[in-house]
Order: C-alpha cells, then structure tokens, then sequence
C-alpha cells in the first residue's frame, strides 16, 4: 500500500496511500523520528498527512498536505534548519508553504509554493548558493522561479521555469558542467529546454525537452553511460526516448518512453540489476524485469 519510498545513507522511508510516514534503519542521531537513537528494524509509523519525504546521509525531511516542511535527525551541520545545530530525534516543522524538498548529505533545499529556492546547512563549498562558504542554520531565499532541484554530495541543480538548468557549488570533475572545475558560489546557467535533473555524488544527468538523455562529470567507473571512462566538464548526449533518470554514486538508471529500463556505471556488487561479470558498465544495458 506504499506509494513512494525514499532512501538515505543507512535509513529508508515510505508513505503509504493513507499519507502515513513509516521508516526504518539506522537511527543513530534520531533520523527514524521515533524519539530514540536505537536501530529500527521494522518500519515504524513516524508522521501523518504526509505528500513527500527526502533523505539524507543522517536527517529526514518530509512535506504535510498543507505544505508545511517538517524536519528531524542529525543537525551537526544545520540542515535541519530550525535555527539551531542541536539533533532532533522527533519531526519539528520548519516552513510552510512548501511544495518539493531535497536533502544533499549535510544541506536541505526546498522550493516554496511561490517558486523560490530556499537553502541551509553545509556550505563549505558554496553549494547552498549565496555567494559565500558561510553555512546556516535557518532557511534563506536563493533564487526565484525554481521548478526542480537536485542535490549533490556538495553541489546543486536546479531548473527554473523557463526550462533552463543552473548549478553551483563544488565542481570536482566537472560536475556543474560549466565547462570548467572551478566551483560556483552562485548559480550559473548550463543549458536550456531542461524538464529533468537528477544530481548524483560527483555526476550530473539531464533530461532536455526532446526526451534526450545528457550526462557530465565524473566518469572512471562509466557513469555517464557515454562508452568512456572519461570526465566530462560539459553536457554530452548519452541516448534519446527517455522518461526518467537517476543519478546515484557513481551509477546511473533511466527509464525510456517505452517503459524499458536500463543502467550504466558501478556494479561490483550487482546493483545494476543484470546478470554481469562487469565491475563497471560504460554503456547503457537494457535491464530485464519479468
């Protein structure tokens, strides 16, 4: 009866059809909600009237049906955003009239109802966008007219209404793709006619209007899906007829227009989903689900 799952470094979380908020895991600095620090095994009820939820390496955001933006777990970096740098073992609500949050490892962005980009958390590589490596504690207005954003290890995505994708922060490997690795303290546009983004550790994927898949960055073990292991600073065209993309560590899954799903990247353990000796896969391969 779940109708979306979300997953952090060593915690999960699910929202059933009745809006319950149920999560299990680790729990180490009260990211579960529960109101202990004890691992939680089986799923637990957390939150009700719950639309959506993101997790991070250790702290839980979650968006009630009246948009308001709840918070809870580690806190050492100030991305709970509720002004102080205290854990919280249980949800705190933080702002209203929210309608998508995001959670990088140690920063939260949340777009507000209004379209503007709000930031908090770490900063030590300007990937909250205000110009400095100043971090925060409390939520502060970035940019205007933001319809998505993905969060990075330490960078951020974001496309505005227009359709045009921006990107800030670190810029190791080229993962702004900007063109250079020189990082962002501000926004800086990347390409047009943008509908999807999805941010993962060191690599960055786009979706463009057309349904053609785009990739850049970090690319030793293939996660650009380009047929090479090399980095790349600037948008490069991986394949077309796409609906869906998600960029994770170092892998990366698509979903086409006709449902088809496929991989590409890390896969020394398997995780790609098909029957492979490959450690790495620097190519999409087409992943069978019976």
């Amino acid at each position: 009866d779940s109708v979306a799952v979300f997953a952090g470094t060593g915690h999960a979380m699910a929202i059933k059809t009745d809006g319950s908020l149920w999560a299990w895991g680790a729990n180490t600095v009260g990211q579960i909600g529960n109101n202990t620090t004890k691992v939680q095994r089986l799923p637990v009820r957390v939150l009700e009237n719950v639309v959506y939820a993101s997790a991070g390496a250790a702290h839980t955001m979650a968006i009630k049906t009246d948009g308001s933006l709840w918070a809870w777990g580690g806190n050492a970096e100030g991305q709970l955003g509720n002004g102080t740098n205290a854990g919280q073992h249980t949800p705190m609500k933080i702002m209203d009239n929210v309608s998508v949050v995001s959670t990088g490892n140690w920063h939260t962005m949340a777009i507000k109802t209004d379209g503007s980009l709000w930031a908090w958390g770490n900063n030590m590589y300007g990937q909250l966008g205000d110009g400095t490596t100043t971090s925060w504690n409390t939520p502060k207005k970035i940019i205007d007219d933001v319809v998505a954003v993905s969060l990075g290890e330490v960078h951020t995505m974001a496309i505005k209404t227009d359709g045009s994708l921006w990107a800030w922060g670190n810029n190791g490997y080229g993962v702004l793709g900007d063109g250079t690795t020189t990082g962002r303290l501000k926004p800086v546009k990347i390409m047009d006619n943008v509908v999807t983004v999805s941010a993962g550790s060191y690599h960055t994927m786009a979706i463009k209007t057309d349904g053609s898949l785009w990739g850049w960055g970090g690319n030793d073990v293939g996660a650009l899906g380009d047929g090479t292991n090399t980095d790349r600073k600037e948008p490069v065209k991986i394949m077309d007829n796409v609906a869906a993309v998600f960029a994770h560590n170092s892998r990366t899954m698509a979903i086409k227009t006709d449902g088809s799903i496929w991989a590409w990247g890390f896969n020394v353990y398997g995780q790609l989903g098909y029957l492979s000796s490959n450690r790495f896969e620097p190519k999409p391969v087409r992943v069978i689900v019976n």
